[in-house]
């Protein structure tokens, strides 16, 4: 490989303040991405791919290093819980264990799930206004046991034409639009999300990187570890990072992320609000082992299907310092406003 090929990720690192906001989960997998586009062999050449938008921030460059790709949610301000500590499992409280399942049969259950109890808005967005999320999420020290609750509000351009308000444990920044060369993933912009197919199928191949314009990704046969790395990153920030969607593509995206090879079900998962579930999550074979692949666990009802929340893994700090967090979080509400901050 070409020490060429790393200098459009080069030349973004060293303009970074140090004193910018930290990434939040969208920048998170664009960067990803980004580094999986120039670290790798792949076998064709990347072409055409949409430049992923790149957030300024002091701990990028920990994060980018390490490819450290915990998928922590846009945070908002914290209410501080108590330290709790976890009861011990007996023979009276264990959960029975559940049967098993395949991640085929669970998105599946989860995307007629979706078809039958979900619908788009009457009116869509306008490029002009906001995709307001409000998200809680619980947040326990793996050492201490300490629990803390944040409450994040979150307002999202959704054409990317104005800034928008990004808060992350209790800090919030300014995200700035994207420049005139960079695109950015997922979009939130109802034009550009009606484009994308509704066939899980022709989903996953519109999301595989072209080697040229002749390039037409017409068989999931020929598609390579590293561009499946690439379709679980993109399915996983359409599925985490945007709440309203045209009719039928969430369903399409679950079901395009159980044709993703090394996509597993992991039992008995609880979720933030201490129900028990059946969760999805990823084993990335082009990531160094204990790196986690961005999407962490979607936690699905194990009777129903429907989606409950996602589990995910974050750490600050290194060597005698590092900290480790489980965060448990789920989507309070959503809604379309007209300016940023203007709650519904």
């Amino acid at each position: 490989m070409n020490d060429r090929d790393f200098d459009p990720v080069l030349d973004e690192l060293s303009t970074w303040a140090g004193d910018a906001g930290p990434l939040d989960p969208a920048a998170r997998h664009r960067v990803r991405n980004r580094l999986l586009s120039t670290m790798e062999v792949r076998r064709r050449p990347l072409w055409e791919r949409p430049g992923p938008r790149i957030a300024v921030s002091g701990l990028a460059t920990a994060a980018i290093a390490a490819t450290v790709l915990v998928a922590v949610r846009d945070d908002g301000g914290t209410d501080q819980g108590t330290a709790t500590a976890k009861p011990t499992a007996t023979a009276d409280t264990r959960q029975p264990a559940m049967r098993p399942v395949s991640a085929r049969t669970v998105l599946a259950g989860a995307a007629a799930y979706e078809r039958k109890h979900s619908q788009a808005p009457a009116t869509p967005p306008r490029g002009d206004q906001f995709i307001y999320t409000k998200e809680i999420i619980k947040e326990t020290n793996q050492k201490t046991g300490e629990t803390k609750t944040h409450v994040d509000e979150i307002w999202r351009s959704v054409d990317d034409s104005q800034r928008s308000w990004i808060m992350e444990i209790g800090k919030g920044w300014w995200s700035d639009p994207p420049k005139k060369d960079e695109s950015s993933w997922p979009p939130q912009d109802w034009a550009t999300l009606e484009k994308l197919p509704t066939d899980p199928e022709k989903l996953i191949l519109s999301l595989v990187p072209k080697s040229g314009p002749n390039d037409k990704n017409d068989s999931l046969a020929g598609i390579t570890d590293q561009e499946w790395s690439v379709v679980h990153s993109d399915l996983a920030g359409l599925l985490k990072l945007v709440p309203v969607m045209p009719e039928g593509l969430r369903p399409a995206a679950y079901e395009a992320l159980s044709r993703v090879p090394g996509v597993r079900t992991v039992p008995d998962q609880k979720d933030a609000k201490g129900r028990t579930g059946v969760a999805i999550t990823y084993k990335d074979p082009t990531l160094p082992k204990g790196v986690t692949s961005f999407g962490g666990y979607f936690i699905f009802d194990p009777k129903t299907y429907e989606f409950l929340g996602f589990k995910d893994d974050r750490t600050s700090g290194d060597g005698a310092k590092k900290k480790t967090y489980i965060q448990l979080s789920y989507l309070d509400s959503w809604a379309i406003t007209d300016k940023v901050k203007q709650r519904p």
